[in-house]
């Protein structure tokens, strides 16, 4: 009997299809565990819910690329809260454990608590709660905090890559100031959004002298501050091999003044390396907090890598440097079945290849040139 065949659209080559099950309309049932072609099973789902930013930082949405011109999605185009929970629910069927909401800047879109009530009520085939997260520059984190907690987001992630203020308004190009980003992040720790993690994009030449301030600013609170290298992510921001500062490096740097004590993962795909600090006898101390290091450059963790991604509108991205995206959108908006829905998102992941990060040095130098591949913009599928 002849498949059903229900186009996917790829983002920059459209046509592709996916096979969505046999003409008798009838699927297998999610198991709740689905494998990748490489074993590695779907855990984690990154939701951008806006490809709007009210910052530039350079290495995600530099100012010469997205200037006041620059065409954004318009509001039509995007999912609905009840299109994302719809599909939200159907990836957690599929095994997806942890919902985390991007951007762009996520708390720029209109009611993003409402979203949240929503994904908060899906439970796992077992009956569990998801850890439910956020990342956010915490511009508007302060007045944000209370409201987020109580739509019930679980945790959240805040990003800020230096101290000094000079500094981060440079790298934010938006002239905003760091002290409205700690009150953000204090705002979120008395409401109990926590373990909060901290990230900090290090790039060669700009920034790895705030390396050991911000760890000794957060040492002592019970948070986890990660650095993480800069990334050959999107085409626009310009990267280059030796701006990267290697993990390695900025833990040598914190060393020489701190020990650290390397702690075990806290969760299987986990993308940090954690080290704790050391008390005065020399052993971990959880309450000084944990340094954390994303090493994709110089380290990959393609091999675990559990993370799906899906777009502001609708498409679902298999790796942080893809080049393909597959429009659930158009299956939704056309009456597709949550049968239909949860084959398609099966027939996506399982498939699956990629480990663009692994694969890097052994690439010749053209292929991976960001342009080379047209790949999709970090401010579109998130961090």
């Amino acid at each position: 009997m002849a498949e059903r065949i229900i186009p996917l659209v790829n983002a920059f080559n459209p046509g592709l299809a996916v096979p969505t099950g046999p003409a008798s309309g009838r699927h297998t049932p999610p198991s709740g565990v689905l494998l990748d072609a490489l074993g590695r099973p779907l855990r984690d789902l990154r939701i951008s819910v806006t490809d709007r930013c009210n910052f530039r930082c350079s290495y995600c949405m530099p100012r010469e690329t997205f200037d006041r011109h620059h065409a954004f999605l318009p509001h039509a185009d995007l999912l609905s809260f009840e299109e994302i929970t719809r599909l939200a629910r159907l990836f957690v069927a599929h095994g997806v454990r942890k919902l985390r909401l991007t951007g762009g800047e996520p708390l720029l879109r209109k009611n993003v608590e409402t979203l949240i009530e929503q994904l908060a009520q899906l439970r796992t085939p077992e009956g569990l709660p998801l850890d439910l997260t956020l990342t956010t520059n915490a511009s508007l984190l302060q007045r944000k905090a209370r409201s987020l907690k109580a739509a019930g987001l679980s945790r959240i992630t805040i990003s800020l890559d230096a101290l000094d203020d000079a500094v981060f308004r440079r790298m934010n190009d938006a002239d905003f100031p760091v002290a409205e980003v700690l009150a953000g992040i204090d705002a979120a720790e008395a409401v109990g959004l926590g373990p909060i993690k901290i990230n900090t994009v290090v790039k060669r030449g700009t920034n790895e002298h705030q390396i050991l301030p911000l760890v000794r600013h957060f040492r002592g609170r019970p948070l986890a501050l990660r650095f993480i290298e800069y990334m050959d992510v999107g085409c626009s921001n310009g990267w280059q091999m030796d701006e990267v500062l290697p993990s390695a490096e900025a833990r040598q740097l914190i060393e020489a003044e701190l020990p650290l004590l390397a702690l075990p993962a806290s969760a299987a795909g986990e993308t940090a390396e954690r080290w704790g600090h050391a008390g005065p006898d020399g052993r971990h101390d959880p309450a000084l907090g944990e340094v954390g290091f994303i090493s994709s450059v110089t380290q990959a963790f393609c091999r675990d890598c559990n993370r799906a991604r899906l777009s502001t509108e609708g498409k679902v991205y298999l790796c942080l440097f893809a080049n393909q995206g597959y429009d659930l959108r158009a299956l939704l908006r056309t009456g597709a079945s949550d049968a239909d829905l949860a084959h398609a998102i099966a027939a996506i992941w399982q498939p699956r290849r990629e480990r663009y990060s692994e694969l890097r040095a052994s690439l010749p130098a053209a292929a991976r040139a960001p342009e080379a591949g047209k790949r999709i913009e970090m401010s579109y599928i998130g961090g």
